[in-house]
């Protein structure tokens, strides 16, 4: 057998020892045109998220590697270039590196595809991820969100000096003071009354206001989705990003040694 060369007509491929790489990470990793070191980490972030059954629960899941437009807009849960598939179309300004997508914070998003009112049966259970290498402290920015009148799900890192999340709710947010924006923040809700926010594995926020409620536009990436207007753009760089299903304390702790175990293998860990 020829190391580096199709054992099957999936693009199943061989990796450096002989073992073969996970089957939807060579679909992310052929979609995406990415090999080296990028590849490596990549196949064993989907490994480790199985392992630690995480990545039942996502439903999108964007690793920003590539360094362009074109790698970066995959799925990592679904490398089909489909809206049905939530990959990304960005707009706007950003610009892409190894780093991952910088955005501007005056024009820059990117499309998910995924509509809140439409991926859930109900609104009292899920999740939004952000990883961020910058530190911004802008009046207006979320990172991602969606809206529709007065129903909110959306997470903000350092919107006016607080952190907040929200997720169906239709009322102001629950905040704390957030020091920076760096690291990767994983924002649960699990009840119609409970919320927590999860900065590098360690609890920054309980809530319990009620969400039970979901907005009926997509989910935007580096800003608010309103009304299917784009509002309050971040200008904070981002090196992962997720949407999906409620995760448990202990799920949202392996899910950030994962990701931080991803980002250092890339070399751009904060």
């Amino acid at each position: 057998m020829i190391i580096g060369k199709a054992i099957s007509p999936f693009g199943i491929k061989r990796r450096n020892g002989g073992a073969a790489n996970d089957a939807d990470a060579q679909a992310f990793i052929t979609a995406s045109g990415i090999s080296g070191t990028e590849a490596t980490a990549i196949n064993t972030l989907v490994v480790t998220l199985k392992s630690i059954n995480v990545w039942t629960k996502i439903k999108a899941a964007y690793p920003m590697v590539g360094s362009s437009a074109t790698s970066c807009k995959w799925n990592l849960k679904d490398a089909r270039d489909l809206d049905a598939a939530f990959r990304l179309v960005f707009s706007g300004g950003g610009t892409f590196s190894a780093n991952g997508y910088q955005l501007n914070g005056t024009n820059g998003f990117a499309n998910t595809f995924l509509n809140p009112a439409v991926a859930y049966s109900i609104g009292t259970s899920g999740h939004m991820s952000y990883y961020s290498r910058t530190d911004s402290n802008g009046s207006s920015e979320r990172e991602i969100g969606a809206m529709t009148a007065i129903i909110y799900t959306d997470l903000g890192l350092r919107y006016s000096g607080n952190l907040y999340m929200r997720w169906g709710e239709t009322g102001g947010p629950t905040q704390v003071a957030s020091p920076n924006s760096l690291g990767f923040y994983v924002a649960n809700r699990t009840t119609a009354t409970s919320q927590k926010i999860f900065k590098n594995g360690t609890q920054a926020l309980l809530s319990g206001n009620l969400g039970n409620q979901l907005p009926n536009v997509n989910f935007y990436l580096g800003c608010q989705n309103s009304n299917n207007s784009p509002i309050n753009y971040s200008a904070k760089q981002c090196a992962f990003a997720s949407i999906g299903d409620g995760l448990t304390d202990a799920e949202s702790l392996a899910f950030y040694n994962a990701v931080q175990t991803f980002q250092t293998t890339l070399g751009r860990q904060v």
